[in-house]
């Protein structure tokens, strides 16, 4: 690939919508689709000029051979993307790190690769390129259809692509996306981590629904999200895993995780979620231990949340439980993924997340409080249930714990982009979600945690969205206590902690 500033008529990263072309009085002028989407976090994550309404990818995936080093995968895909035009559109972006498109066409017109452009530079006829500057994290595959696309068009956008596959990190160093393992990839992709395994609109706004089919080595199990589309086929040593994902999810929850699988019987919940787990063979017994004592638990972890926030959102639960190095868990739509093991408060945490963080998203990644403080929280509120302590005992042990005048400096409404997964925005989010409690009462408290549910579900949501709603249901000003616990560089008073 080649790194370049590329220009096609306008500037790439315009979203402006159309306006009259001057020689050309009352007739649209398109533009290029913005090669962003707006998030002050990760400037070039995400795009303008269009809408995903689905992904459908068909993968086929070679693992690493046995050889010690390096960890290194083939993957050859296609992915069409039915997307919706939004503007007038001369060209668009798509976010694509790492790997090579061969082929492009949009309704079945092919397009020319070509190289990027100069700067000021056009293009004629149909055609794509690729942009790749990993110092501004910004990559891009760059499609100009012919004819241009006018608002309110739908179309197919076919993508052929593929390349060797490693351990792409994200903007803090951490392993993400598609994470090439000795059996086969582990795909857990917050928050930009998408675009290492397919092109897309890499951004929470964005959701759309999915289609896999995932074609890997005989004895290898592909694991997506949603449910399974059919019985897995096997045909000259290759074996197709097909899932369907009808609900709408942001990129970075799809997963195609590949691996020693061990496929086990579908469980219910009492309200009728089923229940598919992946585990992997070669955990050790201690790791095996921990992980079945804590997946037995799921369909009460399931009833226990639906009783607090309603029914639960998707088609289908479950879980990925693989031995590699990843490190974390990651609550990835309808199947969360476990490294190494599963243990009760990380399943329970990754499990709330399916209502907070996936079915809402964060409109905004300095918004991330949203997802990890009610993850968090919800844990809270399950080990109440299981008696092992209250929440307020919770908040109480947390308020007490001595700390460094640096933890409270951290603003958790709005922490920066190195600071995403810092511990004081998943448990000082949960203190902050307590205190509210305690602000608004338990009737609107927990009709507050519904109502958002419901209002935003299958979409995403902002802090001050937030504000705005638990205003609505406690009919409080909360100007001041969203301040405090959100972004005052200071230990909150004491008259919250009781």
């Amino acid at each position: 690939m080649l790194t370049a500033v590329v220009t096609v008529g306008v500037a790439l990263g315009a979203s402006t919508g159309a306006v009259a072309a001057p020689d050309r009085p009352g007739e649209a002028r398109h533009v290029v689709g913005s090669d962003g989407a707006g998030d002050a976090y990760f400037p070039y994550s995400g795009n303008g000029g269009y809408d995903v309404e689905h992904y459908d990818l068909d993968l086929t995936y070679t693992p690493p051979s046995p050889a010690p080093a390096p960890l290194a995968g083939t993957l050859e895909a296609t992915a069409t993307l039915t997307l919706t035009a939004t503007q007038d559109l001369e060209a668009f972006h798509l976010d694509l790190r790492g790997l090579e498109a061969s082929a492009v066409s949009v309704d079945g017109r092919p397009a020319a690769a070509v190289a990027p452009p100069a700067e000021g530079e056009s293009v004629e006829g149909a055609a794509f390129w690729q942009v790749s500057d990993d110092v501004q994290r910004r990559w891009e595959l760059v499609v100009q259809p012919r004819p241009k696309l006018k608002a309110g068009t739908t179309v197919d956008v076919v993508v052929e692509y593929g390349g060797t596959t490693g351990r792409p990190t994200d903007v803090e160093g951490s392993l993400y996306g598609w994470v090439t393992t000795r059996d086969g990839a582990m795909v857990a992709s917050e928050p930009d981590g998408a675009m290492t395994w397919f092109p897309s609109s890499d951004h929470p706004t964005d959701k759309a629904t999915f289609t896999f089919g995932i074609t890997v080595p005989e004895g290898t199990v592909a694991v997506a999200n949603g449910l399974p589309a059919g019985e897995p086929t096997t045909v000259d040593g290759w074996t197709t895993w097909s899932w369907d994902a009808p609900d709408p999810m942001a990129t970075y929850l799809a997963t195609a995780s590949v691996g020693n699988f061990e496929v086990r019987p579908v469980t219910t919940s009492s309200s009728g979620v089923p229940i598919h787990d992946y585990v992997d063979r070669d955990l050790t017994a201690s790791a095996l231990s921990i992980t079945n004592a804590s997946l037995a638990r799921q369909p009460e972890m399931i009833d226990v949340f639906e009783s607090l926030f309603g029914p639960y959102p998707f088609v289908a639960y479950g879980s990925i439980v693989d031995d590699d190095t990843l490190g974390y868990a990651l609550e990835t739509q309808t199947r969360p993924v476990y490294s190494r093991q599963a243990s009760e408060g990380t399943v329970a945490h990754e499990l709330a997340h399916q209502w907070f963080g996936n079915h809402v998203s964060p409109a905004r990644w300095q918004d991330i409080w949203l997802n990890e403080g009610w993850a968090t929280y919800a844990t809270w509120l399950w080990n109440e249930h299981r008696g092992i302590r209250t929440a307020q005992q919770a908040y109480d042990t947390w308020y007490a714990a001595g700390r460094a005048p640096t933890y409270w400096a951290l603003p958790i409404g709005d922490p920066g982009p190195l600071n995403l997964f810092a511990g004081q925005v998943y448990d000082r989010g949960a203190a902050t979600l307590h205190a509210l409690r305690l602000e608004v009462g338990d009737e609107a408290f927990f009709a507050g945690a519904r109502l958002w549910v419901e209002r935003f579900g299958g979409s995403a949501a902002t802090t001050q969205d937030f504000q705005a709603l638990y205003e609505e249901v406690s009919g409080l000003d909360l100007d001041a206590f969203f301040d405090t616990w959100l972004y005052a560089p200071a230990k909150p008073p004491a008259t919250w902690s009781s």
